[in-house]
């Protein structure tokens, strides 16, 4: 009886033993967890959490911590990208509204030192003060335009539109400016009309503003084309020159904020950097993409496509 009871005792303290060192396994296990995980953060490390250890529950804590890494490096990368982009969008809009104020104070200054100027030379001078404090004014107006479709305060309400019509409309208030330069324009429209669910005054923007862009920067080429077709169940637009068009470089930076081509800050191209990403952000507030396509002096192409409505 006394060795069975020994026996017993025996059992127990091992059991007590066993179930003390694996307490304190988990405890260090849980201790290297606690001090890699505050290093990892400490030093903003791309490190992950490795520990080998059969216990599954133990394994779903590390694969949800790893996780949890995972989203803060990619919040910290975003975070990063939108500061680099703030700073760059604030130096151009310096930038952008520092060069026509500077002019129009420029020439005020001429008016007032110089008594005797001529009224017609006066006139001449005030003209361009107007022009160039329109140009600030339609500046402001693309930022308060783009500010309030990035926090979706712009409402865009849709409705049933044929896109035939609106690809008529646009490339017919361009026809002046087109025949002035010579251009040759290359229209495509089909015989059958093509709806979408859209809104007319977002959609005249946005050709209005790859149509410009084309003609500005496209002139080179001589030709413009315009094409609206169907391709199985989306409608797609297509605006395309054969200028110098967009290195393949620059080509998925053209619908950032504020982002102009190295040329566009001289004379003969500028641009606020504004105008492709609100047409862009349009786009997408009526469901639609749009994709750019450019082999420089051989054809440059901007595609919408939205889905087609049948009924």
């Amino acid at each position: 009886m006394i060795a069975f009871w020994s026996v017993a005792v025996l059992l127990l303290l091992l059991v007590i033993l066993w179930q003390y060192l694996r307490l304190r396994e988990h405890s260090r296990r849980l201790e290297y967890i606690h001090t890699k995980l505050t290093d990892i953060m400490d030093r903003d490390s791309h490190e992950r959490l490795l520990l080998f250890n059969s216990d599954p529950h133990l394994q779903k804590l590390l694969t949800d911590l790893n996780r949890l890494l995972d989203v803060n490096h990619r919040g910290a990368v975003e975070l990063a990208k939108l500061e680099k982009s703030m700073r760059s969008m604030l130096a151009n809009i310096s930038h952008d509204l520092k060069t026509p104020l500077t002019v129009v104070l420029g020439y005020i200054e001429t008016v007032l030192q110089d008594q005797t100027m001529p009224m017609e030379e006066q006139e001449k001078i005030l003209r361009m003060i107007h022009a160039k404090a329109e140009e600030v004014i339609r500046l402001m107006n693309s930022f308060f335009d783009l500010a309030k479709l990035e926090s979706g305060d712009k409402d865009i309400p849709l409705s049933r539109v044929e896109l035939g019509e609106v690809c008529r409309r646009n490339i017919l208030s361009f026809y002046e400016i087109l025949n002035a330069k010579g251009s040759e324009v290359d229209i495509e429209l089909p015989d059958e009309a093509l709806y979408i669910m859209g809104n007319e005054e977002a959609l005249d923007r946005v050709l209005s503003n790859l149509l410009s862009n084309a003609i500005k920067y496209g002139d080179a080429g001589g030709v413009l084309g315009l094409r609206l077709y169907s391709d199985g169940d989306q409608v797609c637009i297509e605006v395309w020159d054969r200028g110098k068009g967009i290195t393949e470089g620059d080509q998925d930076k053209v619908f950032e904020r504020l982002y102009t081509l190295e040329d566009s800050r001289n004379r003969d191209y500028q641009g606020s950097g504004l105008g492709l990403t609100i047409t862009k952000r349009l786009t997408e507030q009526m469901n639609g993409s749009i994709t750019l396509r450019s082999k420089p002096h051989v054809k440059t192409a901007f595609t919408l496509s939205f889905r087609r409505q049948t009924f």
